[in-house]
């Protein structure tokens, strides 16, 4: 991956929608819909474009890690969830003239080899260097950058 490249990590408990349900989607893609973070949505709405690279994650896995490699696959637009009154999503105070939540859609390229887990992550002096946002205690944002030396280092790991 070059070094103007824009990556990003997305993470989502298998059991609720893992990398296996991103392959078997219809065109390999699904909308990164349900995010109800701030930080997490602005990333989405103003700094993912279409063609970035998505490291998709295993979160609140045994174990977790990293499973497959996805692409952004939409420009921004609003989360229709938040306007759904049975979705689990919904949010009452979202206008449609003036959306609060936005995605993008994401679509899977490859499983990786083998799953990186967080341990390995953690145990990598190339990624403890590089200060991932992932690998510091407490942080639970479900969409994050990471630098494209990590995506290399991470998708070496996969090979080993």
């Amino acid at each position: 991956m070059s070094a103007s490249a824009r990556a990003w990590l997305v993470k989502s408990e298998p059991e609720v929608f893992g990398f296996a349900d991103l392959m078997r989607a219809p065109g390999r893609t699904t909308p990164w819909d349900g995010v109800r973070n701030y930080q997490a949505r602005n990333y989405m709405r103003d700094e993912m474009r279409v063609g970035d690279v998505v490291l998709f994650y295993h979160s609140n896995a045994e174990p977790p890690g990293v499973a497959g490699l996805a692409e952004v696959a939409s420009p921004p637009y609003p989360d229709p969830s938040q306007f759904d009154a049975r979705s689990a999503y919904h949010d009452p105070g979202s206008d449609r003239s003036a959306p609060r939540w936005w995605l993008v859609d994401v679509r899977a390229k490859a499983p990786l080899p083998r799953l990186v887990t967080l341990a390995e992550l953690r145990a990598d002096p190339v990624l403890a260097a590089l200060d991932l946002p992932l690998l510091r205690r407490g942080n639970r944002l479900s969409v994050m950058p990471i630098p494209a030396a990590a995506v290399d280092r991470i998708l070496a790991l996969a090979e080993a």
